[in-house]
């Protein structure tokens, strides 16, 4: 009974690292899930999408329904298996594994460590990522026409977001627009929630609050509405929603229910170090511990007996590192791609959420993304 009372420690992207093979965790997930994973037995066989959702060290099916709406305190592996082109004879796939802002150590763990497994069961063919809360990639969000990422999760519970919220509770969402897609992040429902240039929907139940601050851009209002109709909609219309512009008389109202007279100013941002250019390194292991050795910034310096990391986080448009693995590399280096690439960020990024956070992405010689070849110039 001791163990049950405690809580899970939650897991910090700025001060943690992921631990994988040959650790405790490992042995872990192996003792409660076995060598063989049952999840994978149907894994990468046809096109399609498939969510996992770790649940205390075990890999659970993700119900199809609730396919883009993902809980803060939980951790997910999402296996896009698809053609690379009409007559390809081969599926190709994107693996990735997300972390909630909120999920526990060992949750975010067990996903790293059995996004390997599933890469080693489909023999290496799989484009790793790795997403974190907030900082998702483009090609993640691409999979879902509404992406949600609520507050909650296995271990303390979680909400359908079509559901009213309980008597005398509120629940505040943050909507975004990333091309046609909606985007939704349940906030604390508290005034310093609230950021200038950003859409909001304050959910009461019998009242649902649409906010357009100042400088939000006709998408992100247009999509708001779009997240407000499909409240009513689940609900039969048995609420009653007002909209309430930045700077308009009538705005108090929204911001009395979150406890505050006026709109907050622009927070203080993430510091992130200066801009700098693409930078890339190969990884040695050969001291017992892993050096990032610089090399010229070319297709030609990629070696097929090495493997690679090319820094490309400073890129505006879609930041990334990616980890390259030459045909050749050491088995070693080609399951703890990710983990290398999360030591070089700790490492080189510290102090700066937004850099720790960054996209990371691990591919096989033959196999490359468009995002490395752009980064090297080609």
């Amino acid at each position: 009974m001791e163990g049950l009372l405690t809580k899970p420690t939650t897991y910090n992207i700025e001060d943690s690292n992921i631990a994988l093979l040959g650790s405790d965790l490992e042995h872990n997930v192996r003792e409660h899930a076995g060598d063989g994973e049952p999840a994978w037995e149907l894994a990468g066989k046809e096109p399609g999408l498939k969510i996992w959702r770790i649940e205390k060290f075990h890999v659970v099916d993700w119900p199809k329904e609730r396919y883009g709406s993902f809980y803060d305190g939980d951790s997910y592996i999402v296996l896009h298996t698809f053609k690379a082109s009409p007559d390809a004879e081969d599926l190709s796939y994107d693996l990735h594994f997300w972390l909630g802002d909120n999920t526990s150590q060992d949750e975010a763990a067990t996903a790293a460590y059995k996004t390997v497994e599933l890469d080693d069961h489909l023999h290496g063919a799989p484009i790793q990522y790795r997403e974190v809360d907030g900082y998702e990639s483009t090609k993640f969000l691409s999979y879902f026409p509404r992406f949600l990422s609520l507050k909650g999760g296995v271990a303390t519970g979680f909400h359908h977001v079509e559901a009213a919220p309980p008597d005398n509770t509120k629940r505040l969402y943050r909507v975004t627009a990333t091309g046609t897609r909606l985007v939704v992040r349940e906030v604390p429902a508290e005034g310093r929630s609230l950021v200038p240039g950003d859409a909001y929907v304050l959910d009461m139940g019998s009242n649902v609050w649409q906010l357009n601050s100042k400088g939000s851009v006709g998408k992100e209002r247009f999509k708001a509405a779009e997240f407000v109709a499909s409240l009513t909609n689940e609900r039969q219309g048995a609420c009653e929603v007002t909209v309430f512009d930045d700077g308009t008389s009538g705005v108090g109202k929204f911001l009395s229910a979150l406890g505050i007279e006026t709109m907050p100013t622009v927070p203080q941002q993430d510091t992130v170090p200066a801009a700098y250019p693409a930078a890339l390194y190969k990884l040695s292991d050969s001291t017992g511990a892993i050096e990032f050795i610089p090399v010229e910034l070319s297709r030609s310096s990629l070696q097929s007996e090495d493997a690679f990391l090319l820094d490309d986080s400073a890129n505006v448009v879609a930041p990334a590192v990616y980890v390259w693995i030459g045909r050749g590399s050491s088995m070693r280096e080609r399951r703890l791609a990710l983990q290398y690439a999360q030591q070089y960020l700790y490492k080189h990024q510290a102090g700066s959420r937004a850099r720790l956070a960054v996209n990371l992405v691990k591919m096989v010689e033959g196999r490359e993304t468009e995002g490395l070849s752009r980064a090297l110039g080609e």
